[in-house]
């Protein structure tokens, strides 16, 4: 599994570099050469504010527990481990397990720290719920060029498919537990295994509760931190783009990240590696020439995944590393013993 995971990350470093360098040729030399490296720090600098606006997100979640309250450093560093987790595995299949043994390490159970993990995501998923829809109602006050409405409905589809599935676990649980027990059943997962999951799903679902009761300020602060936090971090490529000597609008280079980044997690390549980069080329080549989409790209993709492995990497490396390893590699090897 060590050999297959190191391959799946050369790949996606060797996709996530080339397809640029390809793009761009001998001019992305020069088009990098111009970058200003004050500007490189401040398009770093607000990715450190929106990590500092995610620890705010983590503390109020938490503090919402009785007995739990975190201090911003610690709220930080649990935001910059998972983060360089969910960079550094497929599909983002490490954030999840980081998040919730960081906070079990803070006095978090288990199902709660994964319970706040979903509310987190709920989050996420609602804020752009709410910027597709307010882009589509003003792509038709004011029509653009960017022609994007089946792919916007598309991520709308997915987006809501993933709210209705959270409602199911917490409002319609008793036949997702019906459906999920014949299911296992099916695939040949023993009666252990399956009250173990049972188990698991409602104290998953005792969690999410939780968190509905929270107050409506705190709930309410939540949202504007999320809100915050990819304001800021969907505005690195606007940056890029204008770093490079392009023209873009703003909602334009929001939605080419949105749409790009869904491609690249679909590769399940670390980080979205490849599939990020390419679907931005399709997205940008139309408004600006090669080599600048190409130094846009590599500039975005430094900041936005690049930079949350290097920050990271020692954060992970010294809160969790070692035991999250062994907690995925254990889940994996026990998936296909379902019957014991």
């Amino acid at each position: 599994m060590k050999a297959r995971y190191l391959l799946l990350v050369a790949l996606g470093l060797a996709l996530g570099v080339g397809i640029p360098l390809v793009l761009g040729g001998e001019a992305l030399l020069r088009v990098l050469g111009e970058v200003n490296g004050a500007h490189l720090l401040g398009m770093l600098a607000l990715i450190v504010l929106a990590w500092n606006l995610n620890a705010g997100r983590v503390r109020l979640l938490v503090g919402g527990l009785d007995g739990h309250p975190l201090k911003q450093r610690e709220a930080l560093a649990v935001v910059m481990a998972t983060e360089f987790a969910i960079c550094a595995t497929p599909g983002g299949a490490g954030g999840p397990p980081t998040y919730s043994y960081l906070l079990r390490r803070k006095g978090v159970a288990a199902t709660q720290g994964l319970a706040l993990y979903t509310v987190d995501q709920l989050l996420d998923m609602l804020f752009f719920l709410t910027a597709l829809a307010a882009f589509l109602f003003y792509d038709l006050l004011a029509p653009s060029q960017l022609h994007l409405g089946w792919q916007l409905l598309l991520l709308g589809g997915l987006l809501m498919s993933g709210l209705l599935l959270v409602f199911a676990v917490v409002r319609r649980y008793r036949r997702l537990l019906l459906f999920t027990g014949r299911l296992l059943r099916w695939l040949g997962v023993g009666k252990r295994g399956r009250h173990r999951v049972m188990r698991r799903l409602l104290e998953y679902r005792r969690g999410l509760l939780e968190v509905r009761n929270f107050p409506a300020w705190r709930l309410w602060g939540l949202y504007a931190l999320c809100t915050g936090h990819w304001l800021l971090r969907y505005s690195v490529l606007y940056l890029a783009v204008r770093e490079v000597g392009g023209e873009l609008g703003w909602i334009h280079t929001f939605l080419v990240q949105m749409l790009s980044l869904t491609a690249g997690y679909a590769t399940f390549l670390p980080g979205g590696s490849g599939g990020a980069e390419a679907g931005a080329t399709m997205l940008l080549l139309p408004h600006l020439d090669p080599a600048r989409a190409a130094g846009a790209i590599l500039l975005w993709r430094f900041v936005t995944f690049y930079w949350y492995l290097l920050a990271g990497a020692p954060v992970f490396a010294h809160l969790a590393g070692r035991p999250v390893w062994r907690q995925v590699r254990r889940s994996l090897a026990a998936a296909p013993r379902g019957g014991e």
